[in-house]
């Protein structure tokens, strides 16, 4: 069964090669937003079972986006995602599964973040 997710991050090309990979892998991807107002408006109406959700967002960052995703009735997973190899330190505390490399970024490595705990 396809797993439904909402990819949030400012830079369009990478939600586009996000979105190619994932579906290629077996993913339902619902929708993208570009910030996380968008994100947060989206995921209310679509409920996806997962948001990859990048830290550096031109209007909050990702790690108050996921709190606020937590609050909703449907909460979805989410995990984080930067090229910055630094803020998987800040994953532990935070409302996120997981942290994923933009680089690493694969339906196995995904999926493997999804199992994490």
């Amino acid at each position: 069964m396809a797993r439904s997710i909402l990819i949030v991050d400012d830079y369009a090309t990478f939600r586009a090669s996000a979105r190619s990979l994932l579906e290629a892998e077996g993913f339902d991807v619902v929708g993208e937003a570009e910030n996380g107002v968008t994100a947060l408006r989206l995921a209310k109406e679509l409920e996806p079972e997962i948001v990859l959700l990048d830290v550096q967002l031109p209007d909050f960052d990702g790690f108050e986006v996921a709190e606020r995703l937590r609050e909703l009735e449907s909460a979805p997973v989410v995990i984080l995602t930067s090229s910055r190899d630094d803020y998987r330190s800040l994953v532990g505390s935070s409302s996120a599964r997981a942290f994923l490399r933009k680089d690493e970024l694969s339906g196995a490595a995904l999926t493997a973040a999804l199992a994490a705990t």
